[in-house]
């Protein structure tokens, strides 16, 4: 038992597919993810004594998932492998499929684009606040960091993103025949 008597092996099948959604956003790759969030299930159940009590069962496994990808792209640097890049295709098998208009997926995939330029720090802060509705204080948390620092990459997150959909707008529209 942990978290005020709540039982985390019969609590965590409920946090799947957040945990899960979070991990792919993260790697940007199911296979990852899949492992990522096997991983971090795994240290969830061998640490639920660290849970305290009052404190959001939700974050925190975020937070470990977080922590377990951030150790994972070390480890793949040292190994001289390369971090797998964002795909899009992976994010949208997750998103809502409340029937989008051309213009709508168009705007969602240029506002993707801008995240997945942005650097870690920054995205995972959008990732956390933006897509995952959390709190800057759960955010923070999560991260490991001020919240003043969460604020600050959110705010810089969002100028950057702002920009380059200035200037993707502002690009010149090839006409078709």
């Amino acid at each position: 038992m942990s978290n005020d008597g709540v039982c985390l092996p019969t609590l965590l099948p409920t946090l799947l597919p957040q945990l899960w959604a979070f991990a792919l956003r993260l790697s940007g790759d199911h296979h990852d993810a899949e492992d990522l969030v096997q991983f971090a299930c795994l240290r969830a159940l061998e640490r639920a004594h660290q849970l305290k009590p009052g404190s959001s069962p939700l974050s925190w496994a975020f937070a470990i998932v977080h922590s377990s990808w951030i150790n994972e792209v070390r480890s793949r640097r040292i190994r001289s492998r390369s971090r797998t890049e964002w795909d899009d295709t992976a994010i949208e098998s997750v998103s809502d499929p409340s029937a989008p208009t051309p213009e709508t997926e168009l705007m969602h995939q240029q506002i993707l684009a801008a995240l997945s330029n942005l650097p870690d720090g920054q995205r995972d802060v959008m990732l956390l606040v933006a897509v995952e509705r959390f709190s800057y204080r759960e955010a923070a948390q999560i991260l490991g960091i001020p919240i003043g620092t969460v604020m600050s990459r959110i705010s810089r997150a969002r100028q950057a993103i702002g920009t380059q959909l200035e200037e993707h707008r502002q690009q010149p529209r090839l006409l078709q025949a």
